[in-house]
């Protein structure tokens, strides 16, 4: 079985742009519940898994949506939790090269992401994310879609742009959670981890892997 990855800090970690209250509705009510149905479908159907990211994949490919939306959303969510810290630093080193190379500074950055996010219509995330050489795109999704289906890239950060993400904290001014969001708590050297896993300099980050006990069977 998958499990519920625990917060990497505590739940009123991420005041005043997130709430403890925010925390405890989307960690412990709307992550786990993701958990809680794709384990419930792996196991109806017999299943087993090497991988969240092999299970996404599959269920890309073979149409099953409600399988695809549950385990795209427990990977989605757990990717978020260590895209965010509460000891917030700005990007250094090869991570800020390529921001400005793209995007001609940090703050230029922060207006195409915010601008991406706000401007996406329902529900999904905003994503920074690299190729295979480094180069650098804000885009969104739609949904439960991640990028692990959008070929060969790798995600550097993303904000969660469901209402739930927000809505206690900001009912529906998206915008201004995406601007308060940027400043004060984007992982950026998670992100530059991450960037160099895109261009082969190491792994990149991966949803834990399930109980020993669930490890695929072969045939």
């Amino acid at each position: 079985m998958f499990k519920l990855p625990d917060l990497p800090y505590a739940y009123d970690a991420l005041q005043p742009v997130m709430s403890d209250k925010t925390l405890h509705l989307h960690h412990d009510k709307h992550h786990a519940t993701y958990v809680k149905t794709l384990n419930e479908l792996l196991e109806k159907d017999g299943r087993t898994a090497r991988s969240l990211e092999e299970v996404i994949l599959d269920a890309s490919k073979s149409g099953e949506r409600k399988l695809f939306n549950n385990a795209a959303q427990a990977w989605n969510h757990a990717f978020f939790w260590v895209a965010m810290t509460p000891k917030f630093e700005k990007p250094q080193g090869e991570l800020i090269a390529a921001i400005d190379k793209t995007f001609g500074g940090l703050d230029a950055l922060k207006k195409a992401f915010v601008t991406e996010g706000a401007g996406h219509f329902g529900s999904g995330w905003v994503w920074l994310i690299a190729n295979h050489s480094g180069e650098l795109k804000v885009i969104s999704t739609h949904d439960a879609d991640d990028t692990l289906t959008h070929g060969d890239v790798t995600p550097l950060m993303v904000c969660d742009v469901w209402e739930h993400a927000y809505y206690v904290d900001y009912q529906n001014d998206r915008k201004a959670f995406l601007e308060a969001w940027f400043d004060a708590l984007p992982h950026w050297e998670f992100a530059g981890f991450q960037l160099k896993a895109a261009t082969g300099k190491g792994e990149p980050w991966r949803y834990p892997a399930p109980d020993a006990a669930n490890t695929l069977k072969t045939a």
